[in-house]
């Protein structure tokens, strides 16, 4: 069993603010400190002493960057560093079948990866492989400082799994399981939201106000940041897309829903399509690869699929107005297939006058996502508190 790691407690309110602006944005001069939070050069030299002399910052060349490892005394005009090896972190994503782990750095840079998967479903089956990668990550990392887990599904408290339809949970606490099978603090979400912090704190979303997250793969996922903070609503975890309509006329799913994103735009409903076109039963990289090699049925799909994400993307452009969206998950091959599609799409429903939607892509494995609830713990550990951003 693994020793819970100490946090950053106590830091005062004004030295946790300066701790997390170099953490998610440095090295940073301490003018640009001082500008980023409005304080006064004495009120920062006052804020940053004891966390130098704690060893939390360091002080790093001008225009280099230190080891993490080596902490070296210097000028005050020396630029600010955290020492991001300092503390690890382990990131769960859990799957139907599967349980992806990673340990990232205090940054959330991977180290480690280590799966297993899930032969059941029962509670007690799955606090037990989360234990066992945990202990095959304490041999190598002693010192572990926490973990987060995403999953798909409803978390409250980040700690209680309220509901989740691929596991058949309802209320189970899956933090105080694994809390007392590891002695680690340990924080439960859902992995939209966990991905949505982790590109917000340390990824696309990096020192944006305003930033949108759209994944698409099994199912679809939205986030939004707004004032630098990931907006909490009633529906995060309920999933979204299927009241999202984007084409009437476009095609049932297997459930009978006809026109929506989730029928248009998801792995399943795309395979889904092909399959009740063709008779056979293919892979998703298989429908894209015969769409880019001009296969009529496939390519029909393709298309379909390409407009109604090119229309999901000016829509959330237009109501948002976010200053970046990521489209992320394992359904991004899409655009590298289907993208001037998208992009016409995008065009046919913004004003003509309207800037440029600034759309990045990012294919995301279950690693990126075991990432996210790595950042997870991090919050919780930086912050002090389980609430995030």
């Amino acid at each position: 069993m693994t020793a819970r790691a100490a946090s950053w407690l106590p830091l005062s309110p004004g030295e946790r603010s300066v701790a997390i602006e170099v953490l998610t944005r440095g090295p940073l001069s301490r003018s640009d400190i001082a500008r980023r939070l409005d304080l006064s050069a004495g009120s920062l030299t006052r804020l940053t002493k004891p966390l130098i002399e704690s060893g939390l910052l360091v002080e790093v060349p001008e225009g280099s960057t230190l080891p993490d490892t080596e902490v070296r005394q210097g000028r005050p005009s020396q630029p600010l560093d955290i020492v991001a090896e300092s503390r690890t972190f382990i990131g769960f994503k859990i799957t139907e079948d599967m349980v992806y782990g990673v340990v990232t750095t205090l940054r959330s840079d991977i180290v480690a990866r280590h799966d297993l998967p899930l032969t059941g479903h029962d509670p007690q089956h799955v606090v037990d492989v989360l234990r066992a990668v945990t202990d095959e990550f304490a041999r190598e990392f002693p010192g572990l400082a926490g973990i987060g887990i995403g999953l798909g599904g409803r978390a409250s408290d980040r700690s209680v799994v309220d509901e989740s339809a691929f596991l058949g949970w309802h209320d189970v606490p899956l933090a105080r399981l694994l809390e007392e099978r590891t002695g680690l603090p340990v924080v439960v979400e859902n992995d939209v939201n966990a991905l949505v912090e982790a590109e917000s704190w340390f990824g696309a979303g990096r020192g944006l106000d305003r930033f949108a997250v759209l994944t698409i793969g099994a199912g679809l996922g939205y986030g939004l940041v707004s004032g630098g903070k990931r907006v909490v609503t009633a529906e995060d975890g309920r999933g979204v897309g299927r009241f999202w309509m984007v084409n009437p006329n476009g095609p049932l799913t297997p459930e009978g829903e006809r026109g929506s994103a989730i029928s248009l735009l998801t792995i399943p409903s795309i395979r889904y399509q092909v399959r009740a076109a063709t008779g056979r039963d293919v892979t998703y990289d298989e429908v894209l690869a015969l769409a880019a090699g001009g296969e009529p049925l496939a390519a029909r799909v393709v298309d379909e699929a390409a407009r109604a994400l090119g229309t999901l993307v000016a829509q959330i452009a237009n109501f948002a107005m976010p200053q970046k969206i990521l489209l992320a998950g394992e359904g991004v091959g899409l655009v590298d297939v289907a993208g001037p599609v998208v992009e016409q799409a995008v065009l046919a429903n913004r004003h003509p006058q309207a800037d440029p939607v600034n759309l990045e892509t990012k294919v995301s494995d279950f690693h990126d996502w075991a990432r996210g609830g790595a950042v997870l713990a991090i919050q919780t550990l930086v912050l002090g508190s389980g609430t995030g951003t």
